[in-house]
């Protein structure tokens, strides 16, 4: 594995120079090098999928109340650039199909966390296959969730790849993985070690790991080469790339 073979995936677009999941992030980060963009799909009361990392508005914009309380066009009069900086007054929540229609022309990866909670309905997930389908972009995206059930669900989708997220320190990761035929495994960055690498390149698992900020974590994540970091900053995991592999 080179250094290119390990991509930089922005993590709510480049959030740290930007408000994160707005079209000024994920714009800034295709500028910036990255070669996927992560971002985070709640559904609103009329079942739109919109780019939002919280279940409530307050911390992102200048509403109150949570995400399935909203239709997608009260969501969308929301300021949701302002709390960042007065520069990004404007930006907006968008919806998936807004985020789709943007990606598709360009090079990059998407990373779709599905914020379904213990839910085991699968709207959710329905609803995100059908618009990937739609805009043919099953070939190049992950589909990821905290939630198991979830990924037991969607591994039987057809033509996507599905990724494990957890924080949680267990002792047998990658057996867990195994046994419940687990495609990808998406790590906190404290739980990388090389032993896990070992066993996971062994069994042919993909392990990306997320939220790395910090040089220190970029370093380790380069060292052990898992396939993809995740971070607010891909400026600067593109030039450490650049600097421990010499390659653009």
């Amino acid at each position: 594995m080179n250094g290119l073979s390990i991509k930089i995936f922005a993590h709510r677009g480049a959030s740290q120079l930007a408000p994160e999941n707005t079209m000024a992030a994920f714009q800034l980060a295709y500028e910036l090098g990255a070669e996927g963009i992560e971002t985070d799909i709640h559904l609103t009361k009329d079942l739109i999928p919109v780019l939002i990392h919280d279940e409530h508005v307050k911390r992102t914009t200048d509403g109150i109340g949570a995400v399935k309380d909203y239709t997608f066009q009260q969501l969308h009069q929301l300021d949701a650039g302002s709390w960042f900086s007065e520069q990004f007054a404007r930006e907006q929540i968008i919806g998936l199909e807004e985020f789709l229609q943007w990606i598709k022309p360009l090079p990059l990866t998407l990373n779709l966390e599905l914020k379904n909670g213990k839910e085991k309905d699968h709207q959710l997930e329905h609803i995100v296959y059908d618009l990937l389908t739609y805009y043919d972009l099953l070939h190049r995206t992950i589909l990821s969730t905290f939630n198991i059930d979830s990924v037991m669900y969607m591994k039987n989708l057809t033509g996507i790849e599905v990724a494990f997220i957890t924080s949680k320190r267990k002792r047998n990761l990658i057996n867990f993985a195994k046994e419940h035929n687990i495609p990808a495994l998406h790590i906190h960055y404290r739980l990388l070690k090389p032993r896990l690498m070992r066993q996971a390149r062994r069994a042919n698992i993909p392990i990306r790991v997320y939220t790395v900020n910090k040089q220190a974590h970029m370093i380790n994540c380069f060292k052990l080469k898992c396939a993809a970091i995740i971070t607010d900053m891909p400026n600067r995991a593109v030039n450490e790339r650049q600097r421990i592999f010499g390659c653009e």
